[in-house]
C-alpha cells in the first residue's frame, strides 16, 4: 500500500466534500489522531476497515482512495453490470472457497510436535473464535496453543500460509467476476492474515470494493453483524447482492437478509464455478 498516496488523496477528497478533519473523523467514528497520521501517511498499511469507513463518509470509492481504480477507469462501479436475477455486488468467501481449507496445518503439527490431531484441533478451535473476531491477539493465541499442546513456542500464521492453497477455478472465476460486477471478500479470518495472503500471491490481487475482515469488525460469520456491516459496505439493495461461501449455516444468515446465496463445494470446484457463472450472467 503506498501509504504517502492514501494519504494525500484522502485530503483532496476531504476538502472536495468539503469536510475539515475533525468533521470527517464524527462521520467516520474515527480518532483524529488517527486520520491526521493516514493523511500524513504515517501509518504503514492502515486497517482496511479504516479505509473503508473514510471511504463510506466520503461517498467515494474504497479502491478509487487507494489509488486502485481512477474515475475514468472503465470498470468503475458505475459502469458494473446486473445480472439476469438483479445482482450487482459478489461477496466470496475465503477459506474453504477461495483457498482450500487449513487441515494440513493440523497433521503438520501433529508430525512435528508429536501431539494427536483430535487434541490440537480441539485447542484450535476453543480459541479461533475469539482470534477471528478480534478479540484474542494472534501473538496470545500462539502462547496459549503451545502450552496446550505442550511445545515451546508456535506460529500458527505461518503454519496456515503453507497449508492453504488457492483453488485455480474461483481464482479465475473472481478475476471474470470483477470485470462485470463489483466485488468484495466476506470471511472469518486471523489478522492481518488476508494482507498477507495477497501479498504471497494466496489471494488474487483484484479491484475489491470491499473487504469484510472479521477481526476488524468484530464479528464472525454466521452472526448478523457481519452481514449488516457487509451489506452497508456493498452500498446495494439486499436483494442485488451474491454471497458464495462454503458454510450452509452462514449461507442461511445470508439469505435471511435478503441476499442470494450460492453454497461452494470445494471437492466439486467445476460444479460450484458453473452455478456461480449462471447466476452472474448479465442482463441484455
Amino acid at each position: 500500500m503506498d501509504e504517502v498516496g492514501l494519504g494525500k488523496r484522502l485530503q483532496q477528497a476531504r476538502k472536495k466534500a468539503g469536510l475539515t478533519q475533525q468533521e470527517l473523523c464524527q462521520k467516520a467514528n474515527l480518532s483524529y489522531s488517527t486520520l491526521a497520521k493516514i493523511e500524513r501517511g504515517a501509518i504503514k498499511a492502515p486497517s482496511i476497515f479504516t479505509i473503508q469507513n473514510i471511504a463510506a463518509a466520503l461517498g467515494t470509492d474504497m479502491n478509487e482512495l487507494m489509488g486502485v481504480l481512477s474515475p475514468s477507469t472503465p470498470l468503475a462501479a458505475n459502469t458494473k453490470k446486473r445480472s439476469k436475477s438483479g445482482i450487482r455486488f459478489a461477496y466470496f468467501d475465503i477459506n474453504g472457497c477461495l483457498v482450500r481449507f487449513f487441515h494440513r496445518a493440523f497433521s503438520r503439527l501433529a508430525e512435528e510436535t508429536g501431539v494427536q490431531s483430535d487434541v490440537i484441533e480441539t485447542a484450535f478451535w476453543h480459541y479461533n473464535d475469539a482470534v477471528c473476531r478480534g478479540e484474542l491477539p494472534l501473538a496470545d493465541f500462539n502462547r496459549i496453543l503451545a502450552e496446550r499442546l505442550g511445545i515451546e513456542h508456535l506460529d500458527w500464521q505461518e503454519y496456515y500460509m503453507q497449508a492453504v492453497e488457492p483453488i485455480p477455478e474461483m481464482r479465475e472465476l473472481v478475476a471474470w467476476a470483477s470485470q462485470n460486477y463489483q466485488i468484495g471478500l466476506l470471511s472469518n479470518i486471523m489478522p492481518g492474515f488476508i494482507k498477507i495472503m495477497m501479498e504471497r500471491d494466496l489471494l488474487p490481487r483484484l479491484p475489491f470494493s470491499t473487504i469484510i475482515d472479521s477481526s476488524e469488525v468484530h464479528a464472525i460469520k454466521p452472526e448478523m453483524r457481519i452481514f449488516e456491516t457487509a451489506q452497508q459496505m456493498a452500498g446495494v439493495e439486499p436483494q442485488e447482492i451474491l454471497f458464495v461461501d462454503d458454510s450452509r449455516t452462514n449461507i442461511m444468515a445470508a439469505e435471511s437478509m435478503g441476499w442470494h446465496v450460492l453454497w461452494f463445494d470445494d471437492y466439486r470446484p467445476d460444479e460450484s464455478v458453473a452455478r456461480v457463472r449462471d447466476a452472474l450472467e448479465p442482463e441484455d
